[in-house]
C-alpha cells in the first residue's frame, strides 16, 4: 500500500478485478484516472473510494458493453446509468434473435436438414399488389410489385423519392429471369442484389436527401427469401395466429428495443417517420439490409406494405381483412379501403400473396 492511504496499481488491480494493463488502457482513455501519478517514476496510485466505479466497470466489460459507452454509464446518477444499462441489454438481446435466425438457417443447411419437406409440397404463390396515392398526398412515392417469384413494397422520400422506389425494385427484378440460387446462396445472392438496388437509387435520384424503404420477398420454391431495409414491413397471417416478420429500422423502433419507450407511445412519436436504415445510393451501414430464409407453409398469407397503411389502420383490423378475404386481390383493395376510411394521410401500398397447393403452378392472379 502506498503512503497517504492510496492504494498502488497492483493492490487496485487485485481489488478490483482489473488486470494493471487495463487499468493503464483505462487511464490512457480517460475512464479511470488515477489518484495520484508519481512524478518521478510514473507509478500511478489509487483512492480506495474509486473501488466503486472500477467493479462498475469490470462488471460493465463483462456484459460487453463498449469503452466509449461504459465512459457515459459511469458519468450517470445510479438511476440513469440502470437505465442505459437496460436500454444496452435489450439491444443485445435483439442482436441475438437476428444472429439465432441466422444460425438455425446455417445449421440446417450444413446438417442437410430442410423444415420445409415437412409440410405439403407448396407449387407456387398466388398474388396482388395496389399502390396508392392517399387523400393527401399530391404525388405517391411508393411502389408495389407482385410476380410469380419476386413480392415487393418501396416507399420513397426525399425529391427523388418516387425514382428511387422504383429503381430499387426494378434491380431486384433481375432476379425474376435468372435461375433459382441454391438455398446455401439464396442470403448472398439477395445481399448483392440490394447492393446493386443501392446503386440503382444513386444513379436514378439526384436529389441527396432521396432514398427508399424496401421490403421484398423472392418465392424460392418451398421458401420465401426475404430482404428488408427501411420502416416498410412484412406481415404473416398462419394458421390464425397474425405475426410481424420484420423489425422497423427506425429511431422510435430503436427506443422501443432499448425500452425508452412503449410501443403505444412510438405510435405517436414526432420523430416516428426518422429512418435509421434505408437505401440511399450511400455506401456503409446504414443500406446493410436484414436477409433471412423463410419456411413457408401451405396456406400461409404474407402482407407487404408501407407505412401509410399500418401507422393508419390497426393490426386487429389488417388480420381481420386477411383472415376473412377470400382471393389476394379482395384483401388488398379493401386494405386501400380502410386506409382511405381513416384518412390516408400518406401513399399506401401493399402485396398480398397466398401459398397454396392446388395441381399445376399458379403464375398470378
Amino acid at each position: 500500500m502506498a503512503e497517504d492511504g492510496l492504494l498502488t496499481i497492483s493492490a487496485f488491480a487485485r481489488a478490483s478485478r482489473l488486470s494493471p494493463k487495463a487499468l493503464r488502457l483505462y487511464d490512457d482513455l480517460g475512464l479511470l484516472r488515477p489518484a495520484r501519478v508519481d512524478p518521478y517514476n510514473g507509478y500511478r496510485f489509487y483512492a480506495r473510494d474509486q473501488l466503486e466505479r472500477a467493479r462498475l466497470v469490470a462488471w460493465l466489460r463483462r456484459l460487453g458493453m463498449p469503452l466509449s459507452r461504459i465512459r457515459t454509464v459511469c458519468d450517470l446518477a445510479p438511476a440513469e446509468a440502470a437505465a442505459e444499462i437496460a436500454a444496452y441489454w435489450a439491444g443485445v438481446e435483439a442482436d441475438t434473435a437476428a444472429r439465432r435466425d441466422l444460425a438455425a438457417f446455417l445449421i440446417d443447411q450444413l446438417s442437410g436438414e430442410d423444415p420445409a419437406m415437412t409440410h405439403e409440397t407448396i407449387t407456387g404463390i398466388r398474388y396482388a399488389a395496389l399502390s396508392d396515392t392517399g387523400l393527401v398526398r399530391e404525388g405517391n412515392q411508393d411502389t408495389a410489385y407482385a410476380d410469380s417469384r419476386l413480392l415487393a413494397v418501396a416507399d420513397g422520400f426525399g425529391a427523388d423519392g418516387a425514382a428511387a422506389g422504383t429503381a430499387a425494385i426494378e434491380a431486384l427484378r433481375t432476379l425474376e429471369n435468372t435461375p433459382a440460387p441454391l438455398p446455401g446462396d439464396i442470403l448472398n445472392t439477395l445481399s448483392e442484389a440490394v447492393g446493386r438496388a443501392n446503386r440503382a437509387v444513386a444513379e436514378r435520384s439526384t436529389a441527396e436527401d432521396s432514398g427508399t424503404t424496401l421490403t421484398a420477398m423472392l418465392w424460392t420454391g418451398s421458401r420465401l427469401a426475404l430482404v428488408h431495409v427501411g420502416d416498410s414491413r412484412a406481415y404473416l397471417l398462419r394458421d390464425g395466429g397474425f405475426f410481424r416478420i420484420t423489425h422497423d429500422h427506425t429511431l422510435v423502433q430503436s427506443l422501443v428495443d432499448e425500452g425508452r419507450i412503449t410501443p403505444e407511445e412510438a405510435s405517436a412519436h414526432p420523430q416516428r417517420a426518422l429512418l435509421l436504415r434505408a437505401l440511399d445510393g450511400r455506401a456503409g451501414d446504414a443500406s446493410v439490409p436484414d436477409v433471412k430464409l423463410h419456411d413457408a407453409r401451405p396456406g400461409d398469407r404474407y402482407l407487404l406494405c408501407s407505412d401509410g397503411l399500418y401507422g393508419v389502420v390497426t393490426d386487429a383490423e389488417l388480420r381481420r381483412v386477411l383472415a376473412t378475404r377470400g382471393t389476394p386481390e379482395e384483401a388488398v383493395r379493401d386494405l386501400i379501403a380502410l386506409a382511405h376510411e381513416a384518412g390516408a394521410p400518406d401513399n399506401v401500398s401493399c402485396v398480398v400473396a397466398d401459398t397454396v397447393t392446388a395441381p399445376g403452378r399458379h403464375t398470378g392472379p
